[in-house]
């Protein structure tokens, strides 16, 4: 039985022809078993349906974790994430800088300065709100305004 060179390609055609299609198919099964692993469906169309429900669900989750976080986001720029200490001696007579001036402000500089003058007799608090690193109501000592500035110099991240 001879074969012929002009009669031999056609077979070797198909054969080639069905080795790259039993590839590709048996590649194509593997993606689908890949995707409907532990699907219960009967149906591809129902499995792609369920996938596409799933992720409608999942892009509404995502959503309101992005809309939860730009409210921290929004609720942090009021926490006091600045500040500022100071401490300092006002009097000649007594020693040691045992009076401070304390700054804690928000991201926006709005917040308070806590002042303690120390003196033998006794120590005296003050606070005095600050909006904007400036003061609301009663003027800064010199003290308190160079602690207020340095404060508001600090970046909040």
């Amino acid at each position: 039985m001879q074969f012929s060179m002009f009669t031999d390609y056609p077979l070797i055609f198909v054969v080639i022809w069905l080795l790259t299609l039993s590839f590709y198919l048996i590649k194509s099964i593997g993606r689908i078993r890949k995707i409907t692993k532990g699907a219960k469906a009967a149906s591809l169309d129902q499995i792609l349906e369920n996938i596409l429900s799933r992720q409608t669900i999942e892009a509404k989750q995502v959503a309101q974790f992005v809309n939860k976080l730009d409210n921290i986001n929004d609720r942090q720029k009021k926490f006091l994430t600045k500040h500022a200490l100071i401490r300092f001696n006002p009097f000649e007579d007594t020693g040691g800088d045992q009076s401070f001036a304390l700054s804690l402000l928000d991201s926006e500089n709005n917040g308070i300065v806590i002042s303690s003058l120390h003196s033998r007799s006794g120590t005296r608090f003050y606070a005095k709100q600050v909006s904007n690193a400036k003061p609301t109501s009663h003027p800064f000592s010199k003290e308190e305004k160079e602690v207020v500035e340095k404060a508001a110099r600090q970046s909040s991240n």
